[in-house]
């Protein structure tokens, strides 16, 4: 289904976009129209420039202090999104891009996405539950069952030989205990 939307996307965007430049240029002109795509598009990439840079200072800063960067805010992320939007050259991508840029309005798309977000994840899990598939993590579960309920020495015994090298006598092998020294 996904795939059908973005191919729908792909097809009637474009054919939008010209639909609407054209009544744009008939009302305002051609080139005043050619004008606003071509400033919207450098509006765009100066915006994308300028979030790159800054996500690529937090990064050196972070890395330089020595500790793990900060996960990308979601404003950040929002930005440089509206500032792709805003590059591509379109009349109907350049206002989803500004309401991805607005202030006043980056709540709302903000909570859009988190609901959109939600849904997906909702029914990735409950088809994958209803298929009879199992975990969406496959036989073994979700990776955080194993960290669930484990104490030390409550794992499987693991039957093995220990080989100890020690510097002044020569390795010996000790077959009648198991890793955990039983």
């Amino acid at each position: 289904m996904m795939r059908l939307l973005l191919v729908v996307a792909f097809l009637v965007v474009p054919v939008l976009e010209i639909l609407v430049f054209v009544q744009v240029g008939q009302a305002i002109g051609v080139w005043p129209a050619v004008a606003l795509l071509a400033a919207g598009s450098l509006l765009g990439a100066l915006v994308v420039r300028r979030e790159g840079r800054k996500a690529w200072r937090k990064l050196q800063d972070a890395m330089q202090a020595g500790r793990m960067p900060e996960p990308g805010a979601p404003g950040g992320a929002m930005t440089v999104a509206g500032g792709v939007l805003l590059a591509v050259p379109g009349f109907l991508t350049d206002i989803v891009g500004l309401l991805f840029l607005l202030p006043f309005t980056q709540p709302l798309v903000r909570g859009l996405g988190a609901r959109f977000l939600a849904r997906r994840i909702e029914n990735l899990t409950r088809k994958t539950a209803g298929s009879g598939l199992g975990s969406p993590f496959g036989d073994v579960g979700s990776p955080f069952d194993v960290m669930r309920d484990q104490r030390p020495g409550s794992g499987p015994v693991i039957h093995g030989e220990v080989i100890r090298d020690e510097p002044d006598r020569p390795a010996t092998r000790d077959s009648s205990r198991d890793l955990t020294g039983r």
